[in-house]
């Protein structure tokens, strides 16, 4: 009886070597055919003109509580001066984005009980592919200070509205150069390589010209008319 405990035994314990070994030989396999892999980032890049401009810009009024009704009586008057200056420039009313007037509480530090303030302000929102125009316009409208109206003009924003179609197109470009950049590696081990199994992209970086200023979460600038769109593949390649 007990030299058949001991035959199962060690036929349990070879089973167990044998199924192990099968095991390895296949965590090996898997470990080489790893090896045979290559994976390389690309990357391309293109000059664009910006061909949409934003121009946010806005007037406004302080008034007591008891001047509000005037103060908006005002900016009604300031309102059509403002109209007047965009349409001699060839801008229409309807190409302005104008929300309702807001009215903010102006905070005082002293604690009294007088007459509240408020400052009413209009803001004003437009979109133009007249890139050269509009910038020339932001430029010009000390006229509207000079009739009264405190006008305020913010930062110009260009867009590029062609990018979703320039994105594709440089991908195509970034694996080719990905293609080059593993061959240069393999070809340096004396191996080949082959077919792609894997590509990801990374995000789209539109930096001002010579700028180094990119994010992993991807770059827009808009500060420029002239930028550098600039894409990245993240590719994996079969050696031989």
């Amino acid at each position: 009886m007990e030299n058949k405990n001991l035959i199962a035994a060690y036929s349990i314990l070879g089973l167990a070597i044998i199924i192990s070994a099968v095991f390895v030989a296949n965590t090996f396999y898997k470990v080489k055919a790893l090896d045979n892999t290559l994976t390389v980032t690309g990357s391309a890049k293109q000059q664009v003109k910006a061909d949409l401009v934003k121009w946010q810009s806005s007037f406004s009024r302080t008034v007591s509580e008891v001047d509000l009704k005037q103060g908006y009586q005002e900016m009604e008057q300031d309102l059509q001066k403002v109209l007047v200056f965009f349409k001699n420039n060839n801008i229409k009313e309807s190409d302005l984005l104008m929300p309702p007037i807001e009215v903010d509480e102006v905070y005082k530090y002293e604690q009294n009980y007088g007459l509240k303030t408020y400052i009413l302000r209009q803001s004003i929102e437009l979109q133009s592919n007249d890139i050269a125009g509009i910038t020339n316009l932001a430029k010009s409208t000390k006229e509207l200070v000079d009739k009264g109206v405190f006008f305020t003009s913010d930062r110009l924003e260009y867009y590029y509205s062609k990018l979703a179609d320039l994105r594709i197109e440089l991908l195509g470009e970034a694996i080719r150069d990905a293609r080059a950049r593993a061959d240069i590696i393999a070809k340096s081990s004396g191996k080949k390589v082959g077919v792609i199994k894997q590509a990801s992209m990374g995000v789209v970086q539109v930096l001002p010209l010579n700028s180094t200023n990119i994010s992993d979460y991807g770059e827009y600038d808009t500060s420029t008319i002239d930028k550098e769109v600039m894409v990245t593949v993240r590719a994996l390649f079969t050696i031989k």
